[in-house]
């Protein structure tokens, strides 16, 4: 009896398939897995109008699917733009004190730290150096340097990095729109190997490459390592 119901539940597959159901529609009215059916139909051979309506029902199912997504899509982005609205107000006016510690941080994740070292002695003269792509990160660390390290614009120090493909007088105007100096303070352009050339770094990656914004003066080096100093003392309190 057994052995007779499956035959049938088989022959009920094998009319469904050939009326052009899909292996969905057939699944859920016989509760036959998936992978069963494909062993059993695999074989099947389909009249036109039976692949007609399984090609439509696969391209209405695309279409369902392509605006789910789309529309899963969107939803995200609208919770993303509120969390972020919400984050950004909870930044209140910077004042001093803030930009102090910003700057502290940002050379503290991106400056140069270590002591130089020549003929296996550390050497005494040391130099602010801030390396970044991110424009806000090189204004504010300028900012920085101003407000709160006392340092003068003729002080500073601006070296662009750039790939062969970038024009170095585009840089150049974008470098100094940035950090609101003069071309006075440009030095010579580092030239970069471009990783791009071996297929590592798409063009558009560092359309303006990097800044090095530098300080030639050893006290100021260690009043800004001072800084970070008393940043890591009060973190390790929180």
């Amino acid at each position: 009896m057994c052995n007779m119901h499956g035959r049938d539940i088989h022959e009920r597959a094998l009319r469904m398939r050939l009326e052009g159901k899909s292996y969905n529609e057939i699944y859920r009215e016989l509760s036959v897995a998936k992978s069963t059916l494909r062993t059993w139909l695999a074989h099947t051979v389909l009249s036109d109008k039976a692949r007609q309506r399984l090609s439509a029902r696969i391209k209405a199912g695309s279409l369902v699917l392509i605006k789910r997504n789309k529309m899963q899509t969107h939803i995200a982005r609208q919770k993303a733009t509120k969390i972020r609205a919400e984050a950004i107000a909870t930044i209140k006016d910077m004042s001093r004190d803030n930009l102090l510690l910003t700057g502290a941080v940002l050379y503290w994740a991106e400056g140069y730290k270590r002591p130089k070292i020549r003929d296996g002695k550390e050497i005494t003269a040391h130099v602010i150096s801030f390396v970044n792509s991110d424009p806000a990160m090189v204004k504010v660390f300028i900012a920085f340097l101003k407000r709160i390290m006392d340092v003068q614009p003729n002080q500073i120090n601006l070296t662009m990095r750039l790939y062969p493909h970038i024009n170095e007088t585009d840089a150049a105007r974008f470098w100094l729109n940035v950090t609101g100096l003069k071309s006075e303070n440009l030095r010579r352009t580092t030239n970069m190997i471009s990783g791009a050339s071996r297929g590592r770094r798409p063009f558009n990656r560092l359309p303006y490459g990097t800044l090095q914004v530098s300080v030639n003066s050893t006290p100021k080096f260690h009043q800004l390592m001072g800084l970070i100093e008393g940043v890591k003392a009060k973190l390790v309190v929180i």
